[in-house]
């Protein structure tokens, strides 16, 4: 079904008013009064539907029954545990810069829409029972389910949605406050149920409704009713509507989180054959070898490896063995995560090129996958790997034409070299001696010379200083060997290791000269970009390490945003992407091209799994009978 044929089948509706509530204050008198008053709005036909998408078609109707990819007759019950061992928690605020927020503390919220698993860009009502929009999408309307109800019982109302755009405007993430007043100018409650968005008129169409529907929507009272401020760091969570709320707390430790048995939206043709487990439980670890250990001795149930090592060498523990544990590898086609090492280019020792590209050149992938990694991983130069919208060859066409405005600003490479990717190394030494000289060369060329001692000075006799900021002992076999191969030209470079409270410190401040993070786009990309790569908020996002500052990479952002069509947006993706790519501020480290999971042998799935995601806690159940079988046998 086309975007177009559910605007067709849309009854057309008129709202010839809205009631709007009004604080005023009483001039001269200092008093704040309650006005009501009503506003005559134009008539106009409006499309209503219960989905939006992006481009070409929605794939359920408004009478679907339930997602494809799920069991709607899934059991609930059972609990199912994983572990988190990259860093600690002390809040379970997600929407706030203090405090360390534990992992899926943004489960409590729902948002107006719903995304899917088996589509992208495609969203479908979820606290919206109607979406309603002019053919201009000047502004959306959402009617808000009656029977929405937070976890606490109290009825979910449009003023609880205007609260929550108003407070993360003005109080949220930086990045966040930075970005959505660019695309909402405001927001009217008309009714109890029905809420208006309207769009700053020069926001790009595309994706307009979503971002408003994905706001998350928490309870006035409750915040009202803490006495915090919202930036403030909490341990009772703002109350939301979500499947689950929150269980014990052990900070730093443990979080559990519990199925809400009255979960209004339970029977919802949206949520059917999801949020199957009576609770989520996340153990903290230290470290990764102590997290690997606990899942040996059963202290956690699920474990999504990340470690080729661990996967190669590590599963002939006895539980495996006596085939109380599965270990699967399951297809994965989606986006890479981007993860990378990422270079601070707001240091002044980073922001020639030459240097950035000598980092890149000193990490040997194919030594370290053939010799640390079993040779199971890739190495991904696109932030946009394994997708079509990942830059190649030279540009040409409209991706030319996009480029060609921006010529002065941009490195001629983008123009006269193929996309850039990391030259393949010899994978059978640690120290590649052709890249080694070359890099050599290109930090002599950036003024970095060497003294008396061997090491890498600037004119002013300053050594060429870099520090590998990590918190997880795992990495030390990976980030030694590039250490090396740095010191071997004169670099004098150092592993430092911190404990995650250091880390997470010091990247909030930008306290750092390289770290691994990860760059996790979209298939659809949007304003998100400006996050992750705008001038704007370039030093007060907590999605752009490397600083990314540059008024070119904001005009391509600002074309993909634009981007009205499916080959627009991939044009200008592929002219984005191929210019981030010359900036080397990162260099690539590894992705697996499967989900690597280990679990004990009770939880069940759909035989086949949805192209854009795992699930595991989304539309997987437990079997009961076969995890009273596991505790008889004593493996739990």
């Amino acid at each position: 079904m086309t975007n177009r044929t559910v605007e067709t089948q849309a009854r057309a509706v008129e709202h010839p008013g809205a009631r709007v509530r009004q604080t005023a204050l009483a001039l001269g008198f200092g008093i704040l009064a309650l006005a009501a008053f009503t506003a005559t709005a134009k008539a106009e036909e409006l499309i209503v539907t219960h989905g939006v998408s992006t481009f070409g078609d929605l794939k359920y109707g408004p009478d679907f029954e339930h997602l494809d990819y799920v069991n709607p007759d899934a059991p609930k019950g059972g609990e199912i545990s994983f572990s988190w061992s990259t860093g600690s928690f002390n809040s379970v605020h997600p929407y706030s810069l203090k405090g360390d927020p534990a992992i899926l503390s943004s489960v409590f919220f729902e948002s107006m829409l719903e995304g899917t698993s088996d589509e992208i860009g495609s969203a479908y009502g979820l606290l919206a029972e109607t979406i309603s929009y002019p053919e201009d999408k000047s502004y959306v309307i959402f009617t808000i389910r009656p029977e929405a109800r937070f976890s606490d019982g109290t009825p979910l109302t449009a003023d609880d949605a205007l609260f929550s755009y108003e407070i993360l405007r003005d109080e949220g993430l930086p990045s966040f406050v930075a970005n959505i007043g660019k695309t909402l100018a405001g927001a009217t409650v008309i009714d109890d149920h029905t809420i208006r968005f309207d769009f700053n008129p020069d926001a790009p169409l595309r994706g307009r409704i979503q971002s408003a529907g994905g706001l998350p929507v928490m309870s006035r009272a409750s915040h009202e009713a803490s006495g915090l401020a919202f930036e403030d760091s909490r341990l009772t969570p703002l109350i939301g509507s979500g499947p689950y709320v929150l269980g014990e707390v052990e900070v730093g430790k443990r979080i559990v989180y519990e199925r809400n048995p009255d979960y209004w939206a339970k029977d919802l043709p949206l949520m059917r054959g999801r949020s199957n487990f009576d609770s989520i439980r996340i153990e903290y670890y230290g470290d990764g070898i102590a997290a690997f250990e606990g899942f040996t001795a059963g202290n956690y149930t699920f474990r999504q490896e990340s470690s080729s090592v661990a996967w190669a060498n590590n599963y002939d523990f006895p539980g495996l063995e006596a085939g109380h544990v599965v270990k699967r590898e399951l297809p994965k086609a989606t986006i890479t995560s981007g993860q990378s090492f990422v270079i601070n280019t707001r240091r002044e020792k980073f922001q020639d090129v030459r240097v950035r590209e000598a980092l890149d050149l000193l990490f040997n992938f194919e030594w370290t996958n053939k010799t640390l990694f079993f040779g199971l991983y890739d190495q991904g130069p696109s932030f946009w790997q394994n997708t079509e919208l990942a830059a190649s060859g030279l540009p040409e066409g409209d991706e030319l034409a996009l480029l060609e405005p921006l010529r002065d600003q941009l490195r001629p490479e983008v123009f006269n070299q193929p996309a850039y990717a990391q030259t393949p190394s010899n994978p059978d030494t640690a120290r590649d001696r052709r890249k080694a000289r070359r890099a050599l060369g290109l930090l002599q060329d950036a003024g970095w010379a060497p003294g008396d001692d061997g090491l890498l000075r600037n004119a002013d006799g300053d050594k060429l200083e870099v520090e590998f900021l990590n918190s997880s002992p795992l990495f030390d076999r990976i980030i030694n060997p590039y250490v090396e191969n740095l010191r071997s030209i004169g670099v004098d470079a150092r592993l430092t290791r911190v404990d995650p409270a250091q880390l997470s410190e010091r990247e909030k401040t930008y306290d750092f000269d390289i770290i691994t993070d990860h760059f996790p786009m979209g298939y659809e990309p949007g304003s998100s970009l400006r996050q992750y790569f705008g001038s704007e908020s370039s030093d007060s996002s907590a999605f752009n390490p490397a600083g990314v500052s540059d008024p070119a990479v904001d005009a391509l952002v600002e074309n993909v945003i634009r981007a009205e069509t499916k080959p627009e947006m991939i044009t200008a993706v592929h002219a984005l992407d191929r210019v981030l790519r010359w900036e080397r501020f990162r260099v690539p480290q590894w992705y697996n091209g499967n989900h690597w999971v280990a679990y004990y042998d009770m939880f069940e799935h759909p035989e086949e799994l949805p192209p854009f995601g795992l699930g595991f806690l989304d539309f997987w159940w437990l079997n009961a009978d076969k995890e009273a079988a596991l505790k008889a046998a004593g493996a739990l």
